[in-house]
């Protein structure tokens, strides 16, 4: 018999670590989505109170603040010519309704963080207007409408998802009546998810708003906070579908020139929290091979920005924070001798600093959404807290 040539072996052996993979992703994972030691992140890059507070500012300033607004809203007949607030009474605000839910978000967890911040009473009564029982069966209703089934599919869904989920984990009376008046929209939202899901034969591999990754990735974080098991299991098996035998992952494409996500690090990310640590590292050893010598350079390398006053250029100062986030929870998997944790701790802290710097730019374009994008990446949640 003749000896397979190198090619052959490759792809052997390709093959055979896919379906490998295949296999362990049907085991729970071990790794808790949110467990990212606060060590990857360095300790000066933590969220300081002053720091929160300038954040909160930002998104109190936007969350109230009807206009400029970008609608996704279709119109079934005249009586839907209404103003966003009529529309949307609960996140109405922030120029669109997704960036309105991950200002709420980022409200919340700060105030969980620092419960001491001077703009404390400010946020209970934004949240408290805001979050009513009232309002959100009014979300409810627009939901359920005609010709709504993919409003804010995935990305909006995906930040509903993180805003109830920051509300079930904080042992607080005022989030708990919080939680309650939001359930019915984010039962309503993870509903959709599992309904959808099953019918989406191929990932979107964006690097906006529809990016499958993202979607799933949040929506696995609040599936095993509520215990969720059905839209826990339905995501699970998708992220499988879509992503599991992806190999050798064509990074000199990135980034696009209005990216806020990395396609390939999101993905990564997602698939972190759904795989037990020793398979993953091996499935992101083929996906993004020879990342440890220097290999993937366009992934390393913070992104520049031309025009803050453009809504889709100032994208790219949010993928520089989203890059770093997904950076530190990868290399938190990573084993410490393995040199692409390294490398990516190095990068993901030059994206952290690049992207810091201009949060507050002084033009909305950017500062309705990007204080959250921040305090993500500070505030992944690990052994540090």
């Amino acid at each position: 018999m003749n000896e397979p040539d190198s090619k052959t072996r490759k792809k052997s052996a390709a093959s055979a670590w896919m379906a490998g993979a295949l296999l362990v992703l049907g085991i729970p994972a071990m790794m808790h989505a949110q467990e990212v030691p606060a060590q990857t992140r360095q300790d000066d890059l933590k969220l300081s109170q002053e720091q929160a507070s300038r954040f909160v500012r930002l998104a109190l300033h936007c969350i109230g603040r009807e206009y400029p607004n970008k609608p996704e809203h279709v119109l079934n007949d005249a009586s839907d010519v209404r103003g966003p607030k009529s529309l949307h009474p609960a996140f109405y605000g922030c120029y669109d309704w997704h960036s309105s839910v991950h200002g709420h978000w980022m409200l919340v967890r700060l105030l969980r963080l620092f419960p001491k911040l001077a703009e404390g009473k400010e946020i209970r009564e934004a949240l408290n207007r805001n979050l009513s029982r009232q309002n959100i069966q009014i979300e409810l209703k627009y939901l359920q409408q005609a010709n709504r089934q993919a409003f804010e599919r995935t990305y909006g869904w995906a930040w509903l998802l993180k805003l109830a989920e920051e509300l079930y984990r904080w042992d607080n009376s005022d989030a708990r009546n919080w939680y309650r008046n939001l359930r019915p929209l984010a039962d309503a939202l993870a509903l959709r998810y599992r309904e959808f899901l099953p019918k989406q034969a191929y990932p979107i591999r964006t690097g906006v708003h529809p990016n499958t990754a993202f979607g799933l990735a949040f929506a696995y974080d609040y599936a095993r906070a509520v215990l969720d098991r059905a839209l826990e299991q339905v995501v699970r098996e998708r992220a499988t579908a879509y992503f599991a035998t992806d190999i050798d992952y064509p990074a000199a494409w990135e980034p696009g020139g209005e990216d806020f996500f990395s396609p390939a690090l999101v993905e990564a990310d997602l698939m972190r929290r759904v795989m037990d640590p020793e398979p993953f590292r091996t499935w992101f050893q083929h996906f993004l091979p020879a990342l440890g010598m220097g290999r993937h350079q366009s992934l390393l390398v913070p992104v520049r920005v031309t025009d803050r006053s453009d809504p889709k250029l100032v994208h790219l100062d949010g993928l520089n924070l989203s890059r770093a986030w997904c950076m530190f929870g990868i290399a938190a998997v990573l084993r410490e001798d393995d040199p692409a944790r390294k490398i990516l701790l190095s990068a993901g802290r030059r994206h952290a600093e690049a992207g810091l710097a201009f949060v507050a730019s002084g033009e909305y374009a950017g500062e309705h959404w990007l204080a959250s994008f921040a305090v993500l990446m500070l505030t992944v949640e690990g052994s540090g807290h």
